[in-house]
């Protein structure tokens, strides 16, 4: 059952038709009208702002994290989106990838505090398979954030998909410590998403002196009451609330609302999870433990796990070499075509080479001219001769374009982006990747290299080349 599941999603998945609801905002108190709509492949999830002017977009992304004071809050230029995380826990709990959402406000409806509003929209525009496949984040070695400072503790542990377990606890007898979990996000719809925010009633006058919960109400949100209030702080909150009276006989969950579930509060802060972790801009295969989460600690390892997403992408292109297989071009081969030679050919051998990329192999050893003079005592391959086998391995893949490469020559007109991760030294293999960032036009190559030792990244950066006729 986990494996038709978890083939059923493989591609990218949008929304069938736009779809549209209304609501205030929790902390703003203003209206608001948000649209999902469907958007292609490779699009992810974005927040267009379609009040302001020019309309700026906003990508749901950790980085434009500005604020977790809470609820989540990205922002672009001037341009800000607030409580993002129960929308985009829907757009996962649904299995969708690529939706743009449209919005005349600065801050997304709260409806009854959960997710249920959005995925009933969500259901009802019909979710469609895109023709690109989904890339996901392997958790292949635990990753944790820890604050020592509140006891949070997140943990992602290796997993087949996507499981949560949250654990609570406010330090409240009323509450008490309270889990949830979630085996599968196809559970989300029913075990996750009517789960409503909560907060204690105490809390309550606190916040709106911090000019927040400008939208609240006692429906929607889960009031919970540890501690018996004197009769003129409840006729006080009662004025801010805009209610004629609050009343409170007994500690627990005030009367206003009923509970989905027992735990509906452990469930609510997965859901925040959830829409937090949507921030990492890849579905995550993998199992997080989450003790005492909050949006904070939740937007910290979105952005740990997006720095570990971004190096797997990169290690997943690297190639495989076998030294026992014979290569494409071996060093007299490459001489036939690059004009470089001892000691400034700096590619052995080519092992991979296709209309789109090129794969080259440089064996550095002890006995290397450069090492006579290059950090003496401590031989370390210069970077600038990095990045030259690197051009030199792309100057192959731009002649295997042109007729009678003999008769032309590569030129590197521009190096941009070019970083050094790792120092290179004698008995290191470097491989030596080429690829095509764009076609080529007029002679004109616009690559991505990168060298590999090992599984580890050494140098990359941009290129781009000239292919000129000989004269």
């Amino acid at each position: 059952m986990k494996i038709a599941s978890i083939t059923r999603f493989m591609k990218q998945h949008t929304i069938q038709s736009a779809v549209t609801l209304r609501g205030i905002g929790l902390h703003t108190g203003k209206n608001v009208t948000l649209t999902f709509q469907p958007a292609p492949i490779n699009h992810g999830f974005k927040f267009k702002r379609i009040d302001l002017e020019d309309q700026p977009v906003i990508n749901a992304d950790a980085d434009s994290v500005i604020s977790t004071q809470r609820g989540t809050t990205l922002r672009r230029g001037d341009a800000q989106v607030s409580t993002v995380e129960h929308a985009l826990a829907a757009l996962v709990g649904m299995n969708l990838d690529n939706v743009l959402i449209e919005i005349d406000g600065p801050e997304i409806p709260i409806m009854d505090g959960s997710a249920a509003p959005f995925v009933a929209k969500l259901s009802k525009a019909g979710v469609v398979a895109q023709e690109a496949d989904r890339e996901y984040l392997e958790i292949e070695e635990p990753v944790s954030y820890v604050d020592e400072l509140t006891g949070t503790e997140l943990l992602v542990l290796p997993a087949d998909e996507f499981q949560i377990t949250t654990m609570i606890d406010f330090n409240s007898e009323v509450l008490g410590q309270q889990y949830a979990s979630l085996e599968s996000i196809e559970e989300f719809p029913e075990k996750i998403a009517p789960c409503r925010t909560f907060v204690f009633l105490h809390e309550l006058e606190q916040l709106l002196n911090q000019n927040l919960i400008k939208g609240g109400d006692l429906d929607n949100a889960i009031v919970i009451v540890d501690r018996i209030m004197e009769q003129d702080e409840l006729d006080r909150l009662a004025k801010k609330l805009n209610k004629p009276s609050v009343k409170v006989e007994q500690e627990g969950i005030l009367n206003t609302v009923d509970l989905h579930f027992s735990n509906e509060p452990a469930r609510h802060k997965l859901l925040d999870v959830i829409g937090d972790m949507a921030l990492v801009g890849k579905r995550i295969r993998g199992k997080i433990v989450a003790t005492k989460p909050g949006h904070t600690s939740n937007v910290q390892l979105a952005k740990k796990l997006k720095k570990l997403y971004r190096k797997q992408r990169k290690l997943r292109g690297k190639p495989k070499y076998d030294p026992t297989l014979p290569p494409i071009y071996d060093l007299m081969g490459i001489q036939t075509l690059l004009p470089h030679r001892y000691p400034f050919l700096l590619v052995d051998k080519i092992i991979e080479l296709s209309e789109n990329h090129v794969v080259g192999i440089k064996n550095v050893t002890f006995n290397e001219h450069f090492f006579q003079g290059h950090f003496p005592g401590n031989p370390v391959m210069p970077g600038v001769l990095q990045i030259e086998a690197l051009a030199q391995t792309g100057g192959i893949l731009a002649l295997n374009t042109v007729e009678d490469p003999k008769e032309w020559d590569t030129y590197f007109i521009k190096i941009d982006y070019a970083k050094f991760k790792q120092k290179v030294v004698p008995g290191d293999t470097l491989i030596l990747k080429m690829e095509l960032l764009s076609p080529i036009r007029r002679g004109l190559c616009h690559m991505q290299g990168t060298a590999y030792v090992g599984d580890t990244i050494a140098t990359e950066g941009e290129f781009m080349a000239q292919i000129v006729k000989k004269s």
